[in-house]
């Protein structure tokens, strides 16, 4: 029988792709890391990774034993995880995504009642604007829109987000506003250009009778954030199509105008995701149930429409 730790560090290294990552996630060396997948392929007699200096990559036994045991093995660690907890409140680190200026403007006001209910749980997020991989990197959950779900992870849809067109009052003052999408391209925007493509966005405005027209703003300047935009447009340098999780709370202070109303696009859900493991670790469970929670009484579902 080979020791779970061994086990473990080879699973590890093979879902990350480095002994360093695997250490990162195990808390130990990478040097402990690799002795203990170099005692297992001893112990085996069989090669299980090809190493270079950049990467490893599995041989054809390694591929075999990962198929293999990577279930079983995760499956064993939930269940002592859980059987531990069960007569204890939920405790340990917490590692979750979210994007940048989402998670400082909803998440992090959360805190003080999530830490109030759950003193033995220590949150550590990471705010960051990039796709990442829940569970090679191990992560106990993410929020966000557009991850790329696996049959490894669930999705619990926290709002449908649109866009919606917006300017500063000064910048409206005393101006014949648009009455339609064709009419914006008369006007300084305030673009965005997406960080997967590095393209200018172009978006397809639409209205409840199911007419659709772009929303093609003259380019007078170009961010590739949604805060960023936010900013530059109270300071009245531009029209601007925004997220509503980003618009809403400067358009309640009257800070920025809706132009168009009535005319959004859909910019798809944001989500909170997580592994989908039949033995969620206490930590994370109370996670999902008090983000769910607090995002529904907040009404975080009807503040991002914008139909």
């Amino acid at each position: 029988m080979q020791p779970l730790s061994h086990l473990e560090s080879f699973v590890k290294s093979a879902e990350s792709g480095s002994f360093s990552a695997a250490a990162r996630l195990m808390g130990l060396s990478p040097a402990a890391v690799s002795k203990n997948v170099a005692r297992l392929e001893a112990s085996l007699s069989v090669r299980l990774f090809q190493r270079s200096t950049r990467r490893l990559s599995l041989t054809e036994g390694g591929q075999r034993l990962l198929a293999q045991i990577s279930e079983p093995l995760g499956t064993l660690a939930d269940a002592v995880a859980h059987a531990a907890e069960a007569d204890a409140q939920p405790a340990g680190t917490l590692k979750v995504s979210m994007g940048l200026a989402f998670g400082r403007a909803y998440l992090v006001p959360l805190l003080d009642e999530f830490l109030r209910r759950y003193p033995a749980i220590q949150p550590d997020w990471r705010f960051e604007n990039r796709q990442v991989d829940l569970i090679g990197e191990g992560f106990d959950a993410g929020i966000g829109g557009g991850l790329n779900l696996n049959p490894d992870m669930v999705a619990r849809t926290l709002g449908q987000i649109h866009l919606v067109v917006v300017g500063a009052p000064a910048l409206l003052r005393g101006r014949k506003l648009p009455r339609h999408p064709s009419e914006l391209s008369r006007w300084d925007g305030i673009a965005r250009r997406t960080i997967r493509t590095g393209r200018v966005q172009v978006t397809t405005l639409r209205n409840k009778a199911g007419d659709a027209a772009a929303a093609e703003l003259r380019p007078r300047i170009v961010f590739d954030d949604p805060e960023a935009m936010c900013q530059a447009a109270m300071m009245g340098l531009g029209l601007a199509v925004l997220p509503m999780p980003f618009a809403q709370p400067w358009l309640a202070r009257g800070d920025l105008v809706r132009v168009l109303p009535g005319w959004w696009a859909d910019a798809g859900p944001t989500s909170l995701y997580y592994p989908s493991k039949k033995l969620l670790p206490a930590r994370t469970r109370v996670f999902v149930d008090f983000i769910v929670e607090q995002f529904a009484q907040r009404g975080f579902a009807q503040r991002v429409r914008g139909d």
